[in-house]
């Protein structure tokens, strides 16, 4: 019997990864090919077989932009490749996408080659108005493409309980049974701290000897003092990181404990200016308070690290901090569990069905405008929770080793992507068997 070949279409697939839908997909893939036949079809072009992250025993197609479109409208481009995307699938089982940016290939492909098509919502449109800002009139276009593909999805995967509420709630004409839960998960071997296996026992002293000086050398060389508490952020720069509201709250922080913004991919040139005006405005108000080092313990890291690397970075931390006023889930939250740090989020989307108030982190709570934007209704009060969450986190260095620990513990007996590839394959049988 031949085995079951799911096509999966994502913008985002490694080397070329910016957020956690490409983390998703690339993990996802990775598993699923146990149980299935896998074949990607992705955006930037043809992948080099050699190029790092690309997961075995999985077919790639990367597809580039078309020459006609390359100055055009981004939602434009983005259909270009998304009719080349869904010519390409032909012969596969079922469909399944991620992100408006292939929704429609999965949709436009699922039609032509009479397929179900299935969609994961990592995030909806409608609850991301402040993408006008960045792509203009393609903002219509890219809310039509997602509807569009929502409405006509055989089945679609929420990776959350809150995020399943949300889309019944923008897309009441869903029949509910379509609607599934299928949490994102973590590579557990792949994110743990330098020097444990994913088991947490010790390494061999010579790998562990070379983890930690691997660790302490990417640390300093970003300017980190691992002697420092600090509290940590990973996130593009983006109206629903919520970047902006945690440089207010760093103000309270104590001028011992730093500050690393692994942050960059802005949005438009816009969030990125302001971004800069508020990180300047902390650094001048922190320069020159009494540090071990006299600086303003801020640290900015634009660049996207590589994953040893970024691991570096949180093991190095005290905790690691959430502030999104729009997340679904939050798959930044699980790797920062996932080596040990304790989280500091917003009870807001997918986020609490993450971080265990109290347990494993803590969550501040947040009263949010309904129109779509997440706005908190009252800034300053989001803005001073934030900073007293973070500030009773990094004041207990024993209490937040212990959540962390907790949070690791909570990742692997919740959050293992085995798991969640066979969540995923009930979905497809579900699917194919209606």
């Amino acid at each position: 019997m031949n085995r079951l070949r799911v096509d999966l279409l994502t913008r985002e697939y490694p080397p070329h990864v910016y957020g956690g839908a490409g983390v998703h997909a690339a993990e996802l893939s990775a598993v699923l090919a146990r149980h299935a036949e896998v074949r990607v079809h992705c955006f930037d072009g043809p992948r080099d077989p050699a190029a790092p992250g690309l997961p075995d025993d999985v077919v790639v197609t990367g597809y580039p932009a078309l020459a006609g479109l390359s100055g055009a409208n981004a939602a434009l481009g983005t259909f270009g490749v998304d009719l080349a995307m869904a010519d390409g699938v032909a012969g596969a089982d079922l469909l399944h996408s991620h992100t408006w940016y292939a929704n429609l290939a999965g949709h436009l492909g699922g039609l032509l080659h009479g397929v179900p098509h299935v969609v994961t919502a990592h995030s909806l449109e409608p609850l991301r108005p402040w993408k006008a800002e960045q792509l203009g009139g393609g903002y219509a276009l890219s809310s039509w493409a997602e509807r569009t593909a929502y409405a006509g999805a055989a089945g679609v995967i929420a990776v959350s309980a809150g995020m399943r509420a949300d889309i019944l709630r923008v897309y009441p004409e869903l029949d509910p049974d379509r609607v599934h839960v299928v949490h994102n998960g973590i590579d557990l071997s792949g994110w743990r701290r330098p020097g444990v296996d994913a088991e947490g026992a010790p390494l061999p002293a010579d790998e562990a000897a070379a983890e930690a000086a691997h660790a302490e050398q990417v640390v300093r060389h970003h300017g980190i003092d691992p002697e420092r508490p600090s509290i940590v952020f990973v996130g593009r720069i983006t109206r629903q990181k919520g970047l902006p509201y945690l440089l207010r709250a760093a103000a309270a922080l104590p001028p011992e404990v730093q500050l690393v913004l692994c942050a960059g991919a802005p949005d438009t040139p816009e969030i990125l200016a302001e971004v800069k005006a508020l990180v300047g405005e902390l650094r001048d108000a922190r320069r020159g308070a009494a540090t071990s080092s006299g600086d303003a313990g801020i640290v900015w890291i634009e660049e996207m690290l590589p994953r040893p690397d970024l691991i570096a970075v949180l093991a190095a931390g005290t905790a690691f901090v959430c502030p999104s006023v729009y997340e679904p889930l939050g798959i930044v939250n699980l790797e920062a569990m996932a080596v040990g740090l304790p989280v500091v989020g917003t009870a807001t989307g997918g986020i609490p069905e993450v971080v265990a108030d109290g347990e494993t982190g803590v969550l501040v709570p947040i009263d949010q405008a309904t129109d779509g934007t997440g706005t908190p209704l009252d800034p300053d009060r989001y803005v001073a929770d934030l900073a007293d969450a973070m500030l009773r986190v990094v004041s207990d260095p024993e209490g937040a080793a212990r959540m962390g620990a907790a949070g690791r513990r909570r990742a692997e007996e919740n959050f293992a992507w085995a798991a969640i590839a066979e969540r995923t394959m009930a979905v497809y049988e579900a699917v194919l068997a209606t």
